[in-house]
């Protein structure tokens, strides 16, 4: 076992600046990292440490979230950085690039490894990548309870012994151990420097790690050198980029070392070395940990019929059914009591400053933007974020992903790029910002233009309100069909133009838990305020300066322009120009304004059944909102977006016309 276990001894390449950093700089701030894989807790760790002083941005030049909060623990202000939730240190991703690049440049004080017990192993495979980094690291063992629950125990105190940093046991929801975290990090931060474990791998392997880390040690790199030894036998093109650039001899060096390992073993290198350390964290888990026989429990039992090939797509179809005939049933009533609410608002500032053009135009201008967002997105957003929260707390998310892996894949995407699109029947702008959760830049791409195409809440508001009300449910069920056709076409075509290759699904598959009213509240409450953050400026921003154009009589400039578009080609009455234009602003305006510029709201009576559907499939498909564009222009800036909103625009212009013509031609509706 010599070779192949943790070796306690002195530490070898660089020394961090960080680990003495808080005595350095006297009473500065604390800084402290959490990391680990995902679906361990650890974003719940950063919520239960910061609370509400927290904020989220994006890592410099990246679209990857950087969430940033602050607390202060025996009188010292402690600033927290949630990074991302990964599995390796690898360049395969921007999170792996921006974490790994943020623990060996920006040098936290401390970082916090955050692992599950219950799949101890697995976690260890990452925690010994961090070890390799030489951090000053504490490790939270997270989940305590699920993992006895499944007759896992494991030793904290063992565990420390192998890995050579404290280790202290947490149960991160229900606040156990993060006062004892804290103090601990404070330890490691301000006392002296402890003996740290160095991972061993077999012989033939560690050989020739020792030798190539003797050649890179001249090298200047923010990482130590024996890290940086592996990451070349590994094949990571940043760091032979940039030690190959620094001296090109190392390059020939790597490429005979390399050939020699997978000589005595008969695979690739970095195959090899993955292996080594699968079997270091094998080791060290066993040690640490003892196993009793688990009793069969309810999760268990939900586990297997949740993942059946058959039940679980019914249980899957069935709950998301739910879970959208709950929302929109909230919606609709919470909708109608703000709506009723507002009305009497609208009426009491009539009575106060009169119905004048100045008063009028504040309101309409101004006032109508928030009140449309509070009275019409808030209420479907909300129960859509509990439901979410809900869903991802405990557990069943990551099955629905799991199941829709194969038909995602068909679009170029993985079974994970389904909740972003789940979220787009919510509101288009989480959705968007949700497509952070794929690996590639390509990825998100695809996600979030075919994500810009689900129909959320208020193309849903158009297509009941006024097709299904008027034409037929069945009609309402057709646009749908029709929708859900062009988002997979459209998916497809996407995924064969946009350059790069497909990712597989590398997913931690969670134990099922009951989630926390704390935790859902907090989750919920962040993404509510992400999107009001978001898309309120944007919304009354917006309704300002169409109601500026209306004033000065450039939109009826504009439906004269549109009329052979609008009139020749859709067969829509001219008046449904403006209020397309409108429509930007938010989809199921279109509806109000409709309504107003027609002087009725019984649209049989200005509609034929043809022209109400053609006009509810082209608010469906036509620009997204404006609240959703500033969010492509944010996320993959304005040449891309233009290019999605564009591209959608001629669809439901190009389509529209012809299902007109059609229809027609066959008499329906």
């Amino acid at each position: 076992m010599a070779g192949h276990g943790p070796h306690h001894g002195r530490r070898l390449g660089v020394h961090r600046r960080g680990r003495h950093g808080a005595q350095e700089r006297g009473e500065d701030p604390l800084t402290v990292a959490l990391a680990g894989n995902a679906n361990v807790g650890k974003s719940v760790i950063f919520n239960e440490l910061t609370g509400l002083h927290q904020h989220v941005g994006n890592w410099p030049g990246k679209t990857v979230e950087r969430a940033e909060g602050a607390l202060s623990f025996r009188g010292r202000v402690v600033d927290v950085i949630d990074l991302p939730g990964i599995y390796s240190l690898s360049t395969y991703s921007i999170e792996e690039l921006v974490s790994r690049e943020y623990i060996a440049v920006e040098q936290p004080d401390v970082l916090v490894n955050v692992v599950d017990a219950s799949v101890l192993e697995r976690n260890l495979f990452f925690t010994l990548q961090l070890l390799e980094l030489e951090a000053p690291m504490v490790v939270a063992l997270n989940q305590v309870d699920m993992a006895e629950s499944r007759g896992i125990r494991v030793d904290p105190g063992r565990l420390s012994e192998h890995l050579g940093v404290p280790v202290v046991p947490t149960v991160a929801v229900k606040g156990i151990g993060l006062e004892e975290l804290m103090a601990t990090v404070f330890e490691v931060a301000t006392g002296e420097e402890r003996e740290r474990a160095q991972i061993r791998y077999g012989p033939e392997v560690e050989r020739r790690v020792g030798e190539l880390t003797r050649a890179v040690e001249g090298v200047e790199t923010p990482y130590p050198s024996r890290w940086v030894a592996i990451k070349l036998l590994e094949g990571d093109e940043e760091m032979r980029r940039i030690v190959f650039g620094a001296d090109p001899g190392v390059e020939e060096l790597v490429r005979r070392l390399s050939s020699e390992i997978e000589g005595i073993h008969g695979h690739d290198t970095p195959s090899v070395i993955a292996s080594e350390r699968y079997l270091v964290a094998n080791r060290i888990a066993s040690e640490a940990s003892t196993h009793l026989v688990p009793r069969t429990t309810f999760a268990d039992r939900l586990d297997q019929v949740t993942s059946h090939p058959v039940l679980g797509y019914l249980f899957m179809f069935a709950v998301i059914a739910a879970v959208f005939y709950g929302i929109f049933s909230f919606g609709d009533y919470a909708s109608g009591l703000l709506g009723g609410a507002f009305g009497a608002l609208k009426a009491a500032y009539d009575a106060r400053f009169g119905v004048g053009p100045f008063a009028s135009f504040f309101w309409f201008g101004v006032v109508e933007g928030v009140v449309a967002g509070v009275t019409i997105a808030l209420p479907y957003i909300v129960p859509f974020y509990v439901a979410l929260s809900v869903l991802e707390d405990s557990g069943y998310l990551a099955r629905i992903a799991f199941l829709m892996d194969s038909a995602m894949h068909r679009i170029g995407l993985h079974g994970k790029g389904f909740i972003p699109l789940m979220l787009g029947f919510g509101c288009n702008v989480p959705a968007c910002l949700g497509c952070k959760i794929m690996e590639t830049e390509r990825e998100r791409l695809i996600c979030a233009f075919v994500a810009s195409l689900v129909p959320c809440t208020a193309r849903s508001i158009v297509i009941m309100g006024l097709v299904a009300e008027y034409v037929g449910f069945e009609w309402a069920a057709a646009l749908y069909l029709i929708d859900f056709a062009l988002i997979f076409a459209l998916g497809r075509v996407a995924f064969k133009v946009v350059p790069g290759e497909p990712m597989g699904l590398i997913m931690e598959m969670p134990t099922y838990r009951w989630p926390t009213v704390k935790v859902t509240f907090r989750r919920s409450w962040d993404r509510m305020e992400n999107f009001v953050r978001e898309a309120f400026p944007i919304m009354v921003a917006g309704n300002f300066v169409v109601h500026v154009s209306a004033a000065v009589g450039l939109l009826d400039v504009v439906q004269g322009l549109m009329k052979p578009v609008t009139v020749l080609w859709l067969g829509l009455p001219a008046a449904t120009g403006v209020v397309l234009i409108f429509g930007v602003l938010r989809k199921e305006l279109t509806l109000i304004l409709l309504a107003s510029i027609m002087g009725t709201s019984n649209f049989a009576l200005i509609l034929s059944p043809v022209q109400m559907f053609v006009f509810a499939f082209v608010v469906m498909v036509y620009v997204p909102c404006i609240a959703t564009i500033a969010v492509l222009v944010k996320e993959f800036g304005y040449r891309k977006a233009a290019i999605i909103s564009l591209l959608e625009i001629a669809l439901a212009v190009g389509l529209g016309g012809v299902i007109y013509r059609l229809m027609i031609l066959f008499g329906l509706g």
